[in-house]
């Protein structure tokens, strides 16, 4: 594997084998000293031009307990801020004889069009409303972690299907393992002609999250409402949208009434009061920051068979 740039690069081999490397990563974690000798010599490049908190300190930590030289660029730290392309950013950081640049940008298709352009490894930290490849699997682990294999099981998506990189991963991922993927958002935040993709992948699609949480799916995944990149009115006030699409203390009581065993999982970050009530994102059934944790492990996973394949063992 030399890039991870989509979702839908992954086979279900591919997959199954990230999340196996993941939870022995995820070992190392519990550990007293956190620290491999696996990508000693090695340089990771975080290049990101847009705000994060969980994906790039995770993909730092995944670096620096592997013991590769990691180095963290913002765009507002780069040459980019002096009207530098990305082309000549990227090419000028490859010249440099990295390893890996992992990139998080506001363009649709920019990690795609980075790994054309460097020598070094891609991974798509998130390309404006494109993909989140990683994101996808941690989710996937995580939701593994408590519920088992995946396939059959029954996944809810809820929220800004519109705007969301981490939807469209991570219905790719969830599809590829077997699970069946339902998709739920008000119209106005349904995206264009998901229709016929849906209907290819055998996903469900509605705009009823009662009839959802009362039918008992497995897992539901809330998505943050991402009012930065909302240019209209999408929905008419944020007190509309909770109750429409909100995951409230009620509905909360109505998923646990109709699967005890059911779990709730948010990308973060979370707006709460908004999406998702602080009594859900604190529930007993909330996985928010199991993911968090599993996001260190999953990126360490993708790094090491970017960066060392076969030549080290975890």
């Amino acid at each position: 594997m030399k890039h991870l740039l989509s979702s839908a690069d992954l086979t279900r081999d591919d997959v199954r084998t990230l999340l196996g490397t993941a939870a022995e990563m995820h070992e190392v974690q519990r550990r007293d000293v956190k620290k491999l000798p696996t990508l000693r010599g090695r340089t990771v490049i975080n290049l990101f031009f847009e705000d994060s908190t969980r994906t790039r300190s995770s993909f730092e930590i995944a670096g620096k307990w592997m013991s590769a030289d990691t180095i963290n660029i913002t765009g507002k730290g780069s040459s980019a801020s002096k009207g530098e392309s990305l082309r000549d950013t990227v090419r000028t950081i490859d010249a440099m004889a990295v390893d890996c640049v992992v990139i998080r940008h506001m363009a649709s298709g920019a990690a795609h069009q980075v790994a054309q352009w460097v020598d070094a490894s891609v991974v798509n930290a998130g390309d404006g409303t494109h993909e989140h490849p990683t994101q996808a699997l941690l989710d996937a682990y995580t939701m593994e972690q408590r519920l088992g294999d995946l396939a059959g099981r029954r996944v809810a998506i809820v929220g800004d299907l519109t705007h969301s990189r981490v939807f469209r991963s991570n219905a790719i991922t969830l599809r590829t393992l077997g699970a069946d993927v339902t998709l739920c958002a008000p119209p106005t935040l349904m995206p264009s002609g998901i229709r016929p993709w849906a209907e290819a992948d055998g996903m469900h699609l509605t705009d009823d999250l009662d009839a959802v949480l009362a039918a008992g799916p497995d897992a539901v995944m809330m998505l943050r409402v991402q009012r930065e990149r909302m240019s209209g009115g999408f929905f008419p006030t944020p007190r509309e949208y909770t109750v429409g699409f909100g995951l409230t203390r009620e509905r909360l009581r109505t998923l646990v009434a109709a699967n005890p065993d059911a779990v709730v999982c948010h990308p973060g970050p979370m707006n709460r009061g908004l999406e998702i009530s602080a009594d859900a994102a604190d529930a007993a059934q909330s996985l928010v920051l199991d993911q968090v944790s599993a996001g260190v492990a999953v990126r360490m996973a993708v790094l090491y068979h970017l960066l060392a394949g076969e030549e080290d063992s975890p």
